[in-house]
């Protein structure tokens, strides 16, 4: 009796001699008796993941019927997920990446062989893997998350039934960190004055400068940096607008359809918005006029992972300072001001109960009632 397929999957190729040549080790794609190359090195297996999560998709079209557990393919589970609710997602791209892993792991599988055991397997296998995620587990939780989705997804469509149980690591612990005042001022100063180093002598250019603007808009706002990188003196699909006549950031941006992290509208500060007038003022008459309040040579800016990080490490500022960190410095300012937390949670387009347990404890008359309560009669 022949034994059934194991599915398709990766397997590495140990370096050989093939016909007088010296081939080194290989990831090959194993689809039943053939064995396709991925062309991927032994170091190269994100890559390699890539392409089998690819030939699944190109070679599986998902079986649309009601079907035991042991028959379901976790693979036709993913694809009917990425077909019907990942187009609908801000961040598709992503939900992408996150499926091309867990079919690499759970493809082959059926869906009654998924349990804890397994996801703790998975969780095990990412440790590592996260791009800030050293000795950790590479973003398994939010993985497991999408894979949890797509089954629930698959039981609505009236796809399967039974419970399918979907392990979730523990969630990590919140990130704690911001900054003071002080080092808020050290680090525009920083971001102001650098200039940039070749062979071994300062030029005249400063390649931090555009910062400042992201620094004070995300700050005074407590904005996600997103909106911040969006944000434009004009209306526009897919922009956030900064109106300085209103006096108001409007974080979300137009055409983009809404999700549970709210980008409600918010008031701007007197300070922030002398700064906001002027540069506007100076955008405006530029030939042509600039329309991105944050840009870099006169472009928008994708991304300040890279330059943040640099001017940190100039400005001696220690504890993992990202771009996150400032939306974290803006709730810590405000609930240590005595803002209740309420309006805090307003001000940042997030929960109460978020504020309350990441920040509460920096209220000024935090425990004041309970301490004054433990030592009355």
């Amino acid at each position: 009796m022949p034994r059934s397929s194991s599915g398709r999957r990766l397997w590495l190729r140990a370096a050989r001699r093939n016909a007088g040549r010296d081939e080194a080790a290989v990831w090959i794609i194993r689809d039943g008796r053939r064995q396709i190359s991925t062309g991927c090195g032994v170091d190269d297996h994100a890559e390699a993941e890539r392409r089998l999560a690819a030939h699944i998709e190109s070679k599986y079209s998902p079986i649309r019927r009601e079907r035991p557990l042991s028959e379901i393919r976790v693979a036709d589970v993913i694809n009917i997920y990425l077909l019907d609710v990942v187009p609908g997602q801000a961040r598709p791209a992503k939900a992408g990446e996150r499926a091309v892993r867990l079919l690499a792991f759970f493809g082959v599988m059926n869906l009654d062989e998924v349990n804890g055991a397994q996801c703790r397997a998975y969780e095990a296998s990412r440790k590592g893997k996260g791009r800030s995620n050293k000795g950790t587990g590479g973003g398994a939780r939010r993985d497991l998350q999408d894979l949890a989705a797509a089954i629930n997804h698959h039981a609505e469509e009236g796809l399967h039934r039974g419970a399918v149980r979907v392990a979730l690591p523990p969630r990590g612990k919140a990130r704690q960190r911001w900054l003071t005042r002080s080092e808020v001022a050290r680090l525009l100063w920083t971001c102001w004055r650098a200039r940039e180093v070749q062979e071994g002598a300062e030029t005249d250019k400063r390649p931090l400068r555009h910062l400042c603007r992201f620094l004070l808009l995300d700050v005074y706002t407590g904005s996600r940096p997103g909106a911040v990188l969006r944000a434009s003196w004009v209306r526009g699909p897919g922009l956030s607008r900064v109106d300085t006549v209103n006096a108001v950031f409007d974080r979300h941006a137009e055409g983009a359809r809404e999700t549970n992290k709210r980008q409600p509208t918010v008031r701007l500060a007197p300070g922030l918005l002398a700064h906001l007038k002027r540069w506007e003022k100076i955008d405006i008459t530029k030939t042509p006029p600039q329309a991105h309040v944050v840009t870099f040579n006169s472009r928008p800016v994708a991304s300040v992972k890279t330059a943040l990080a640099h001017a940190c490490s100039l400005a001696k500022l220690s504890g993992g300072v990202t771009s996150y960190t400032l939306r974290h410095t803006a709730a810590s300012w405000l609930v240590a001001k005595g803002i209740p937390t309420r309006k805090v949670a307003d001000f940042l387009g997030t929960s109460e109960p978020m504020i309350l347990s990441d920040y509460g404890h920096l209220a000024p008359n935090y425990q004041d009632e309970a301490a004054a309560a433990i030592g009355r009669r």
